[in-house]
């Protein structure tokens, strides 16, 4: 079980800004059960879409009117399940930037939030076609691997929802922040 104290900021970095950062992911953790869960979003099948398809964290890319990368989380969270980040959240600190294996040239900066409340989901269906909460214990519990078209890789899947690449990287480097 992890605690709230395992959770604070101590522990993870808190980059609000970074020059050479494209985009960012919000990693939302809600209290359940003596313990977390993640929101994990699915992406639509899109031709222009890199993760077409896959599951993921809300976010996106950094936007030109975008003060920084907080804003960027805050929007695009926002946009994509309605849910407002600038009530009762608590950003908790980011993990490190990850460069995207899919566009090179990508780097992504994870924030790591808090939700004080339980949050109404109201996925954007042009970007988003499904949602889930899925508890830290599970994560650690279903650790394995799956086969891509380039071999097998490390994944969570849990209950038919298979959680890998950029996604499982940063989840993993959070796991293992909070010893998980």
């Amino acid at each position: 079980m992890t605690s709230i104290k395992n959770l604070l900021p101590e522990k993870l970095n808190f980059t609000l800004d970074a020059e050479d950062v494209d985009a960012a992911v919000a990693l939302l953790l809600k209290p359940e059960n003596e313990g977390f869960s993640v929101l994990f979003v699915k992406r639509v099948r899109s031709r222009n879409d890199p993760w077409s398809g896959q599951m993921a964290l809300p976010g996106g890319k950094r936007e030109p009117n975008d003060r920084n990368l907080k804003q960027t989380v805050m929007r695009e969270t926002l946009e994509e399940t309605s849910i407002n980040l600038e009530n009762r959240c608590r950003f908790l600190g980011t993990t490190s930037i990850q460069l995207s294996s899919r566009k090179h040239e990508m780097r992504i900066l994870p924030f790591v939030i808090l939700l004080e409340y339980e949050p109404v989901v109201k996925l954007n269906k042009n970007e988003l076609e499904q949602f889930v909460w899925i508890s830290l214990k599970q994560l650690t519990c279903h650790r394995g691997t799956v086969r891509t078209a380039h071999g097998r890789t490390p994944a969570y899947v849990i209950d038919g929802h298979v959680i890998w690449g950029l996604t499982y990287r940063i989840v993993e480097e959070f796991l293992h922040a909070v010893n998980q």
